[in-house]
């Protein structure tokens, strides 16, 4: 039987979630979800009567104003959002204001400046298919992206360079990589997140430790496990840490959304991603380093109700 949208879960106390994430946070480990605007979270993050208009709920309410609500229980977002476009530098004086100041985001860099060819697909227009003028352009990222996040630098721990699965080699790859953080601003903390298995060799992990880059760790369809990527020696290259349980192993991202929306709740509990996480935070208490978790829906079907589960064991 399908719950209804808003169906209530059961025992979820979002203040015991809010003040064991505080206390990691304390630690350097900061815990929350990609992106934050989910009305399947209703009832358990957000309070349902705060984005009411004459008793109905209004969407356009909802999503203009549920971040200063997420970050009552978490201390940090990954904003998956700005892959998509190059924000104006009024669309960041909006988002940063909509929040308290301790909330911190990370941030996807565009894939303007991260994808070589782009997909033939269909929001791509008369781009799918076609070379990507702009692949790895340093400086079109500071003109566009850097620049205008500057005011709020403080707040932003670290920026995301999403790379999807690529036919380019791993030393072609590397080469490119190199080169592009060796020619960004010092001014952020970067990590680099692949989606091809065969570049997590020792070249790539030393390219980002020689520019003090994180490599992101992903649960993805086709990446190792998040266990066998920890395992691997090279895999903490910097003198923080992020990672991203996105999915799981062997399963496309577009059966996840039909499998899991609303994502009011989990479906597909997922112990060998769960374990992983704890042992990743056990890691960064004991090596006193920090670190920036992010756990999304498509994972087991409810981000928040896969975090608690993490952190409360």
């Amino acid at each position: 039987m399908t719950l209804p949208l808003f169906e209530t879960p059961s025992s979820f106390d979002r203040g015991a979630l809010a003040d064991r994430l505080r206390t990691l946070a304390g630690e350097r480990i900061l815990i929350g979800t990609s992106s934050w605007k989910y009305p399947g979270w209703l009832d358990q993050i957000y309070t349902r009567d705060r984005y009411q208009i004459r008793g109905k709920f209004s969407q356009k309410r909802f999503e203009a104003e549920c971040l200063a609500e997420y970050a009552e229980t978490f201390p940090i977002v990954c904003g998956d959002f700005s892959f998509y476009q190059f924000p104006s530098p009024e669309y960041w004086k909006k988002l940063f204001g909509s929040a308290p100041s301790g909330l911190q985001l990370v941030l996807k860099v565009p894939e303007e400046v991260t994808v070589e060819v782009f997909p033939k697909h269909p929001r791509y227009g008369p781009r799918a298919g076609q070379a990507n003028e702009s692949y790895l352009n340093a400086d079109s990222l500071a003109a566009l992206f850097l620049e205008r996040l500057e005011p709020y630098r403080a707040r932003i721990p670290a920026l995301i360079f999403e790379f999807g699965a690529r036919g380019a080699s791993p030393s072609e790859f590397n080469a490119k990589l190199d080169a592009f953080l060796g020619a960004l601003p010092a001014a952020f903390r970067y990590a680099v997140e692949v989606r091809n298995r065969e570049y997590l060799q020792p070249r790539y992990f030393d390219c980002l430790r020689q520019h003090r880059a994180a490599h992101v760790l992903n649960a993805w369809t086709k990446m190792p496990l998040l266990s066998e990527q920890m395992a691997m020696a090279e895999a903490f290259p910097a003198d923080f840490t992020v990672a991203r349980a996105l999915l799981r192993q062997g399963r496309a991202y577009e059966d996840a959304v039909q499998q899991f929306t609303p994502y009011d709740r989990i479906r597909d509990e997922n112990p060998e991603a769960r374990e992983s996480l704890r042992a990743l935070i056990r890691r960064m208490r004991e090596e006193r380093r920090a670190a920036y978790i992010f756990v999304n829906n498509r994972l087991e079907g409810n981000a928040p109700e896969t975090i608690r589960a993490v952190v409360e064991e």
